[in-house]
């Protein structure tokens, strides 16, 4: 896949709108000059209206943070893909290890994931273990959370379909702390072999596997050269455009 994707998670930032239309507008605009990558911000869901009014383009795609499996109804505090469709919102992040931290299962994601690819919604599926040991439990973890998360899911659903692999234990931490890229590049190698026995090698292979946790510009090149990844998803270094595009162009 020689197209790159990179996807900025603003989680709860900023605090007031107008430097959520700054860090946009600065982002929109760098991207024009960069070839051969995907951008996508998923700012907090408040900001999605202003932002749409500043525009996407073919460079630059708007997502959220979440979404809900129903479309409307008696659902507090929840949103639906057809509600941030309206807003220009193609992705959708699910199953962000914030969210799985608060009790949200993998039957639930499941559950978001189809809703949102029956919406249009391309769904951003986040995986990842807690803590890696000499045993390699790890690797039941990844493979649990992408079995019970895309049950159901069909091939020709995997159009809309990125996997985001994201060890918890890797997140904001220091550059030389976080995953290494060999060891990222054997989980691309066993989630492409847990996606091949549930879809078959050809669609398997078509899926983008991004990377996110503690994605700076100093290891963005490493972890996808020799992480063999697709792209990245990005947290705190995606709050400063400036950092955000040097990532982006440290991958081209």
């Amino acid at each position: 896949m020689s197209k790159k994707i990179v996807i900025a998670n603003w989680k709860m930032n900023p605090s007031k709108v107008a430097e959520a239309k700054k860090i946009y507008n600065g982002i929109k605009k760098g991207v024009t000059k960069i070839r051969g990558v995907d951008t996508v911000v998923c700012p907090p869901f408040v900001f999605l209206p202003e932002l749409a009014k500043l525009g996407v383009t073919k460079k630059l795609a708007l997502g959220v943070q979440d979404t809900f499996y129903e479309e409307t109804g008696a659902q507090t505090g929840q949103v639906s893909p057809a509600m941030v469709k309206g807003y220009k919102a193609k992705y959708t992040i699910l199953g962000h290890s914030e969210r799985r931290a608060l009790g949200e299962s993998s039957d639930l994601v499941n559950k978001k994931v189809r809703h949102a690819i029956v919406e249009g919604c391309t769904a951003v599926m986040c995986v990842g273990e807690t803590e890696r040991s000499d045993e390699g439990d790890y690797f039941r973890v990844i493979r649990e959370e992408l079995e019970v998360g895309l049950a159901g899911v069909k091939r020709a659903d995997l159009s809309k379909l990125i996997i985001a692999y994201e060890p918890v234990w890797a997140i904001g931490k220091r550059a030389e702390e976080a995953l290494d890229a060999p060891a990222l590049y054997e989980m691309v190698l066993f989630i492409q072999k847990v996606l091949t026995e549930l879809y078959g090698r050809a669609p398997a292979q078509k899926v983008p596997i991004l990377y996110g946790g503690s994605v700076k510009p100093s290891n963005a090149k490493e972890f996808v050269e020799v992480g063999k990844v697709d792209g990245l998803l990005v947290g705190g270094a995606s709050l400063k455009a400036n950092e955000f595009l040097d990532i982006i162009k440290e991958i081209v």
